[in-house]
């Protein structure tokens, strides 16, 4: 075993004052054993020694080369944004899925910027978006927030999305009771709608009920019938007539004005194709006179 000389040295001085003492004319048999027993645990100490020098060598390694693989990401402040976000995404591509990979990744990348490169961030998660890399578009924004950085409810609507994609509808419901979900009264119901239909895809229909009693607690009115038909449902599906009844009927206006809407939209459409038959049967009179 490979020993440094530190303890190379510490081991023989020990070794030379157990020998000291067994070669004294003095020493009797009691002696002799207290020196064997000695020179064991001199032993074991100096083995125990050596494997935590071992030990702490190799982490000190593993440090340097964990270092040397985050400084190849670096760049400089000269670097065009366009071309920052193109080498993150690169960067991106060449990366263990894992969290340890990602964040050291990203703190190297944004060490030489003077202020938090927030639009950079932001273009480069359209961008995951776009290809559909939910689980790293969740790493990226979980990167971000642990910086204090995009405390918004953009930010959340956009984590929330991810991992709902990324099939994570539990830990989106945990962030969202304890993100958002404690002051009710001024989340944007796009961000509600948004929640509101996870739960109703995951069949967490007790959490979709609780959420939309609580918004009714802050006379909070649902925008549109989606909203209401997906309540109406759950409660239906969890037994809860009444209540599935009292909702219909609180916000029947919802349902009579959408059929409005339809019937608007479909008499628009009708004229606007009788005004394009009209004109089809001008040109065709037309192009028959001019033959004539």
């Amino acid at each position: 075993m490979w020993r440094s000389p530190a303890m190379s040295s510490l081991s023989s001085r020990l070794t030379g004052v157990g020998a000291a003492r067994v070669q004294s004319p003095n020493c009797g048999y009691n002696t002799m054993l207290q020196d064997h027993i000695y020179k064991t645990n001199v032993t074991r100490s100096t083995f125990l020694l050596e494997n935590r020098v071992d030990h702490k060598a190799a982490a000190c390694e593993n440090s340097i080369q964990n270092v040397r693989g985050v400084q190849k990401y670096q760049i400089g402040e000269n670097v065009s944004r366009k071309d920052k976000i193109s080498f993150l995404m690169n960067m991106f591509l060449n990366l263990k899925d894992s969290k340890e990979a990602v964040y050291g990744a990203l703190d190297a990348w944004v060490a030489w910027e003077r202020q938090f490169p927030i639009g950079s961030i932001r273009r480069a998660l359209l961008t995951l978006e776009k290809e559909q890399q939910w689980h790293r578009v969740v790493q990226v924004i979980k990167w971000m927030l642990s910086k204090g950085q995009g405390n918004t409810m953009g930010t959340y609507g956009q984590l929330i999305r991810a991992l709902d994609m990324d099939h994570r509808a539990d830990e989106a419901h945990l962030f969202w009771s304890k993100k958002i979900g404690t002051d009710l009264h001024s989340v944007p119901w796009e961000l509600c709608k948004l929640m509101l239909s996870i739960y109703y895809r995951n069949n967490m229909l007790e959490c979709l009920v609780k959420l939309f009693k609580g918004l009714e607690a802050f006379d909070r009115k649902p925008p549109e019938k989606s909203i209401v038909q997906k309540v109406a449902n759950a409660y239906e599906m969890l037994g809860m007539l009444e209540e599935k009844d009292r909702v219909e009927q609180k916000y029947i206006h919802l349902f009579s004005e959408t059929h409005k809407g339809d019937n608007k939209k479909f008499r628009t459409t009708s004229k606007k194709k009788s005004q394009g038959l009209r004109q089809n049967k001008l040109s065709n009179k037309i192009s028959q006179r001019t033959r004539k």
